[in-house]
């Protein structure tokens, strides 16, 4: 077993104690630490009297990983679809390999983790085997120290999502929760499964979202972007030129008060400043209350569109972790109960918290869904059809359903930003052509029809 060593801050006195701690797991070392009235800033793996971030470790592909194991477990990872992935991954991860080495775990470090991880199971390895052939795979510094904390777990004989827990910030709720449902009911491989699934989408997911929202707001910065180059550099120009010509041309009413009220700001900015930051500063004070958390989010559920998006993949997350846990034997209480870790939005943790209560009265679960108004009918019948048929069955159907919803709904986000785009191109060309344009003209004209009076 490794030792560590830890930096903690003194809860009591505010100093910082640094010291080197072996025989216990790093999750024994954290609870201890707790436990004696210290904060833990920083808990590093020592290995043969080295810290893992001097640890120089040699960093081997699939292939070469392929290469040291049989025949037979070999031609089983060749067969899978995975590896090929994989070597895509090797062939990028390459080029940035001395860049990357303490860079942010992503998602699809994740995602090839447990597709690898999943492979070596495939091929009968056990946990400890399969950790330590993924670590030396491993390109991430950060996320090879992470694994090698999970190791050093399962030689104490612990299971793997113990010590993934512990990193809350790195492995999403769902996934520990399918890793855990596998290991105490001996059916890993088929968890991995629904864990990589569950990464693809959610990753491919986000994609979409950030690919709708990436090029309709370059879109409106870019009209943003013209109206300050033409607020800054234009609008002065033509205000010296009328006042240059003033005696000979008189500038549009629109034209006029907007140069006026940009005059204004120049003197009296600091007024609608102190007015802003005044609200801002309201609104998060307030929002850091308990009401006012709630208030608020509420309010993201009601937003137009994007408050149905989401509610929905809040609502999509809380099934799945129910349809987990009651493949897994679980009791509805208790699915409802561990679907409340992977939501942070109180409405939603609200609305379990009644659905719990209302199952140890006896009560109906669905019906706080139903009376939240935010979940549609379909996936409420489908619910109660569940109830008196076969729950766990119609618990797949329902995800898929939530999952086409939630497709349908970017769809609609998609139309509906392009048509606020269209709107604020149309807002921009009219405020270009009223502003400055038609006084340009005037000035133009003016100055042709002046001239042409003296030929």
């Amino acid at each position: 077993m490794p030792a560590f060593q830890y930096k903690a801050i003194d809860n009591k006195t505010g100093k910082m104690i640094k010291n080197t701690v072996n025989g216990v797991t790093k999750q024994e070392l954290y609870k201890m630490l707790k436990n004696n009235g210290l904060t833990p800033i920083d808990i590093q793996t020592i290995f043969g009297g080295m810290s893992n971030k001097k640890l120089i470790k040699k960093h081997r592909s699939s292939e070469e990983i392929l290469r040291d194991l049989s025949s037979d477990q070999a031609g089983l990872i060749y067969n899978n679809e995975y590896i090929a992935q994989n070597a895509d991954n090797k062939k990028e991860s390459s080029k940035r390999n001395s860049k990357n080495r303490e860079c942010k775990i992503t998602t699809r470090d994740i995602i090839i983790f447990t597709k690898n991880f999943l492979l070596l199971k495939k091929a009968n390895f056990n946990n400890k085997h399969a950790l330590e052939t993924v670590i030396n795979s491993t390109e991430n510094a950060r996320f090879e120290s992470i694994l090698e904390d999970i190791l050093a777990g399962v030689e104490s004989r612990e299971y793997m999502y113990t010590t993934m827990e512990y990193y809350a910030d790195i492995f999403p709720v769902i996934y520990v929760n399918m890793i855990k449902a596998g290991e105490l009911t001996d059916s890993l491989e088929k968890s991995l499964e629904q864990a990589i699934e569950y990464l693809e989408k959610s990753n491919m997911l986000e994609k979409k979202i950030k690919k709708i929202i990436f090029s309709n707001v370059i879109q409106i910065l870019g009209i943003i972007i013209l109206l300050i180059i033409g607020t800054i550099f234009i609008i002065p120009v033509i205000q010296r030129i009328v006042e240059q010509n003033e005696a000979i041309v008189e500038l549009p009413w629109l034209t006029r008060n907007f140069l006026e009220a940009l005059n204004n700001l120049k003197y009296w900015w600091y007024y609608p400043a102190i007015i802003i930051v005044i609200v801002i500063v309201t609104i998060i004070a307030y929002i850091r209350t308990p009401k006012g958390k709630y208030q608020w989010n509420l309010f993201k559920y009601k937003v137009p569109i994007f408050g149905q998006l989401m509610y929905t993949i809040d609502f999509l997350k809380v099934m799945k972790v129910i349809s987990i846990n009651l493949q897994n034997g679980m009791k509805i209480q208790q699915a409802l109960e561990a679907s409340k870790k992977v939501v942070k939005n109180n409405v939603m943790i609200s609305i379990l918290e009644i659905s719990i209560n209302n199952c140890l009265k006896g009560k109906s679960w669905i019906e706080p869904f139903e009376k939240s108004k935010f979940v549609n009918e379909i996936s409420v019948e489908m619910l109660k059809t569940g109830m008196q048929t076969d729950l766990t069955k119609i618990m797949d159907k329902l995800i898929e359903f939530i999952e086409s919803d939630i497709d349908t709904i970017l769809q609609k986000i998609t139309k509906e930003l392009s048509k606020v785009s269209y709107i604020l191109v149309g807002v921009a060309l009219i405020f270009f052509i009223c502003v400055v344009l038609v006084p340009c003209i005037q000035v133009y004209m003016s100055g042709i029809m002046f001239s042409s009076s003296y030929m």
